[in-house]
């Protein structure tokens, strides 16, 4: 992609508004703050800028048995109590922050508009649990949901993944296993998914300031979850890495273009469809990392869900 020498420029006016308020409000920086700082941090300035939640008649939360005994906490949304499809959704925050609550709003939204239910998954973050703690646990949700979410009156022949940045990467794990494992996915639905084992990609140097995830975020998160440097080759930290692609679930992918990550989410995609993976791509100009979460003062955020939704409707072959 192309970057302009003055990046903001960019930026939607709403956007900018939004960064400019943003940066008058001085908070302290994420990375200046100890991890458990730095989620209560976030989960604080979760909702600010959300829509208004949504009224689900169906909202539950039940925990998912990891690998290793740990139960997982998930929250299912259901916007009724019929037999209805499944996204399995993992939030975003570079592994380290970020949980079942901060992507509340988002869940509901995708879950109401989508028609389908959505499950979001509380797997365990770093630095207590570092790599590949998360994409264990995301796997495991993904199995257990597709054995035993008829139990829970779910379709669980009709699964899909999705996820927003580093939930985005655990959704492409998740896919890439279950390809292996032969159990069908109807979608990967990836809002600015990481899929790269090193921020040295052209955006990552055009948007590495003032763009709300800024450098400093990205090697602090990512220095919370590696175990060492030779993780970042792994391709489950680093998708581009995965050797094949081939005969994965279609993928929705939705990038902001004012974002470190919207190259690697735009080699991902080129990647995939290299591997004759059906692929739509939508990028949403003049936004930043983030922008979903935005649906009050951004309205791209709203597209952005709608587009997901109707991917997601598709995929499941469900009416609005």
């Amino acid at each position: 992609m192309s970057h302009q020498r003055n990046p903001r420029a960019l930026l939607t006016p709403a956007m900018h508004h939004v960064l400019d308020r943003m940066a008058r409000a001085g908070h302290l920086p994420l990375h200046a703050l100890t991890p458990v700082q730095a989620r209560a941090a976030y989960e604080a300035g979760a909702g600010v800028l959300e829509i208004p939640s949504h009224k689900l008649p169906r909202v539950e939360d039940f925990t998912i048995p990891a690998r290793d005994g740990h139960a997982v906490p998930a929250r299912l949304y259901a916007p009724s109590s019929d037999s209805l499809p499944v996204l399995v959704y993992f939030h975003g925050g570079g592994f380290t922050i970020g949980n079942i609550a901060t992507h509340d709003i988002l869940c509901r939204h995708l879950s109401h508009l989508a028609q389908c239910a959505v499950v979001s998954v509380d797997y365990r973050l770093a630095p207590e649990h570092k790599f590949p703690v998360a994409a264990n646990d995301a796997w495991d949700a993904v199995q257990w949901l597709a054995a035993h979410g008829a139990d829970k009156g779910l379709d669980s022949t009709r699964l899909a993944v999705g996820g927003d940045s580093a939930g985005g990467t655990l959704a492409i794990v998740c896919a890439i296993l279950a390809r292996d494992a032969s159990l069908p996915l109807a979608l990967q639905m990836l809002f600015y998914p990481g899929c790269a084992a090193h921020q040295d990609t052209p955006s990552h140097k055009t948007f590495d300031k003032g763009f709300v995830i800024e450098e400093p975020h990205i090697t602090y998160f990512f220095n919370h979850y590696i175990n060492t440097p030779a993780d970042r080759d792994d391709w489950r930290f680093a998708p581009l890495n995965a050797p094949d692609v081939e005969g994965l679930a279609p993928a929705w992918i939705g990038l902001a273009e004012c974002d470190p990550l919207v190259d690697e989410g735009v080699m991902y995609a080129d990647k995939l469809r290299l591997a004759g993976v059906p692929v739509d791509l939508d990028i949403y100009r003049g936004v930043v990392h983030e922008f979903i979460k935005m649906g009050r003062a951004i309205p791209e955020a709203l597209q952005a869900h709608a587009d997901a939704a109707r991917a997601l409707r598709n995929a499941f072959d469900t009416k609005a």
